[in-house]
């Protein structure tokens, strides 16, 4: 590509063929592009978007990564109120609905019947076919901007196609399908962080996220039903939104239109059943008047529509007597109780262990053994105890006592201030948490040693070949396949495994360390950070908090763990066995900015932070966390913090813009 015009044409049709795949892959489930040619042809849009930000443009599929720039959310109104649904429970308050539809809204009503998503509600709005602004629904009248997560949900367009409206907006529920929330909640227990209750939580908590690109890897999705703007052409809801779908917005294809409400109650029964095979949480269904100006004739309440309601499933709640209560510790020393259970079949699983999440939830139930209590499961996937039945207790039952030794190895428990869970601080000599830090660094996330299973960690643990995870590197061959039902093929493999994870990046090494709340995203940026494992156990507090993404909680997680003489051993343990305790580094592009020390502050336009810090090191920068006197350069965007700036203003940093170090860089 010579020209600057076939340059420009190239990024086009990536951009097109990225789009349209992500819409057949996220929306309509039927990819045509495999994996390794859409990631090559995204690696190939970055490479051209870096080097040629004059092409930049806000739509582009490569901005879905998210960024990790950090800023609080600005309350914007809602053009059009963002009201909530009038609930019913049963047949005949759907009825009394029917009736009073006929009576007000002129028209022999015809409906349409909607899967009721439990996630949380977001508007969009549109403007000459681009996504330019995502508003939480906050109290109907005012919502939380939360633009720039909402635009790394893949399911949701950025660019529409067709024949839409100059301006609209579009109401519709971001949700976490089941596979996503287990992942989540399997990695923040991995990392000591409490899971979420629910994939309805963790989508809401995940939208309010400050780093979009926390929220890109987290897996939200979202469905679409409900358009709001002037003048829009249509005469029914369903007409809407099959045409919302056209223009490539994910819209329900469960949703029906019916001529009676007889129809309505034979399909809201249908999915009081079948929405247990969904891969997503529904609550209930909701039902719309189809006619638009059978809908304005009805208006609305203070609070919702008159011309719709929402049918309320009730929850699947069983009953079931409590055997007993076993406190499982985890690899940070996490104890959760988990209830036994004499078997009940719920929501088409048979239950025989639930979640009693902590003390105080016990405490709050008062529950005890021999207890009737009720099972649901959270969000149709986790079993836990909601209730007890207080009526059927026998006498002569007595208070449960939480145990306050650990269950393993008998230390006394702890209960950090501000925390719910109780640990064991045994973090040397307590066998789950041992051989949990060995199993969490051999995972895929961390080192990737492949054949190194749950069951054979704790074999190697429990004949005394491994105590920690810097053991793994004295392994033989022999002494594998001594254990039972282990080969010399497969001991063969986990050597060669072993061996090849010497050369992990430095971040999967530091998410391997196992360091309490260092997750695997954490651990790249540190890696981005400070360069190398010396350089990371030396920082200080103020240092570590200078990191994006690092916290308080973090820092002092991170600090404590470098503090320890026994962790500190392990490392120098890794280091003689050969494991990389650097970043690999990068080729250059140029030394233009050699001998510069650069600090980046506030948001930008053409490229995210991340990029930005990549940029100056591939031309011989160096990144600062701070402004001091040898600081060369502040890059500064919108929003600079004022401190900064003042600082920089007394020392007399230059301060450049972006469009400046662009054009430094050859850009």
């Amino acid at each position: 590509m010579d020209s600057k015009q076939e340059i420009k044409e190239r990024i086009e049709w990536l951009r097109n063929v990225i789009e349209r795949e992500n819409h057949r892959y996220y929306v309509l489930n039927d990819p045509e592009i495999d994996d390794r040619e859409y990631d090559r042809m995204i690696d190939e849009l970055k490479r051209l978007e870096s080097a040629h930000p004059e092409f930049y443009d806000p739509s582009s599929p490569t901005l879905r990564v998210g960024s990790d720039i950090v800023s609080g959310f600005e309350q914007r109104p809602h053009r059009y109120p963002m009201l909530s649904l009038s609930n019913t429970y049963g047949r005949e308050e759907l009825l009394e609905f029917d009736s009073r539809v006929r009576r007000l809204s002129g028209v022999t009503p015809r409906y349409v019947c909607e899967l009721k998503f439990d996630g949380t509600a977001i508007s969009l709005t549109y403007e000459n076919g681009l996504l330019t602004g995502a508003l939480t629904r906050g109290d109907g009248v005012v919502g939380d901007d939360v633009t720039a997560n909402v635009r790394t949900i893949r399911s949701i367009p950025l660019r529409l196609h067709g024949d839409y409206p100059p301006m609209f907006e579009i109401r519709g529920e971001i949700i976490m399908p089941h596979a996503s929330f287990e992942r989540l909640n399997r990695q923040r227990e991995d990392i000591g962080e409490p899971p979420f209750a629910n994939p309805r939580n963790a989508a809401a908590g995940t939208l309010k996220q400050q780093s979009s690109q926390v929220v890109a890897e987290r897996g939200l999705d979202s469905y679409l039903y409900y358009i709001a703007g002037d003048d829009l052409g249509f005469d029914s809801h369903y007409e809407a939104l099959t045409r919302c779908r056209d223009w490539g917005f994910k819209v329900s294809e469960h949703m029906r239109r019916f001529d009676s409400i007889e129809e309505v109650l034979d399909y809201i029964t249908y999915w009081d059943t079948e929405r247990k095979k969904l891969p997503y949480d529904i609550d209930g269904m909701v039902v719309k008047l189809d006619d638009l100006a059978g809908q304005r004739r009805m208006g609305f309440t203070a609070k919702a529509p008159k011309w719709a309601v929402a049918y309320k499933f009730k929850a699947e709640r069983v009953s079931t007597t409590l055997l007993s209560i076993d406190y499982q510790v985890g690899r940070t020393g996490a104890v959760t109780p988990v209830a036994n259970l004499e078997p009940v079949r719920l929501a088409g699983t048979v239950v025989k262990r639930a979640s009693l999440h902590n003390a105080d939830q016990i405490a709050i139930l008062d529950i005890r053994i021999g207890d009737t209590v009720y099972v649901e499961k959270g969000g149709e996937i986790i079993p836990k105890v909601v209730g007890v039945d207080v009526s059927a207790r026998g006498e002569g039952s007595v208070p449960l006592v939480y145990v306050d030794r650990c269950p393993v190895c008998g230390t006394p428990l702890i209960r950090p201030e501000g925390e719910a869970r109780h640990y064991c601080p045994n973090t040397e000599g307590c066998r789950p948490q041992q051989v949990g830090r060995i199993i969490h660094f051999v995972s895929r996330d961390a080192m990737n040693i492949e054949g190194l299973g749950d069951e054979l960690v704790e074999a190697l643990y429990d004949n005394d070949m491994v105590h920690d995870y810097a053991d793994l590197y004295a392994l033989s061959r022999h002494s594998i396949a001594s254990l039972d039902r282990m080969g010399e093929r497969s001991a063969d493999n986990v050597v060669t495994a072993i061996e090849n994870s010497r050369d992990m990046p430095l971040g999967k090494l530091l998410f391997a360390l196992g360091i309490r709340f260092v997750g695997s995203t954490t651990a790249m940026r540190l890696a981005d950070a400070f360069g190398s494992v010396d350089a990371l156990a030396a920082a200080s507090y103020d240092e570590l908090l200078a990191t994006h993404d690092v916290g308080d909680k973090v820092a002092m997680s991170i600090r404590r763990f470098f503090d320890s003489a026994h962790n500190r051993a392990i490392i120098e343990r890794l280091r003689n066995a050969g494991v990389s305790m650097t970043a690999q580094k990068r080729e250059r592009l140029s030394d233009i900015l050699a001998g510069k020390t650069i600090v980046i502050s506030g948001t930008f336009t053409h490229h995210t932070r991340e990029e930005y810090k990549k940029m100056i090191e591939d031309h011989g920068g160096k990144n600062g966390s701070s402004i001091s006197g040898k600081t060369s350069w502040v890059l500064a965007g919108d929003n600079m913090g004022p401190a900064k700036l003042k600082k920089a203003e007394q020392l007399g940093v230059d301060i450049m813009d972006e469009e400046r170090f662009l054009q430094v860089i050859g850009g």
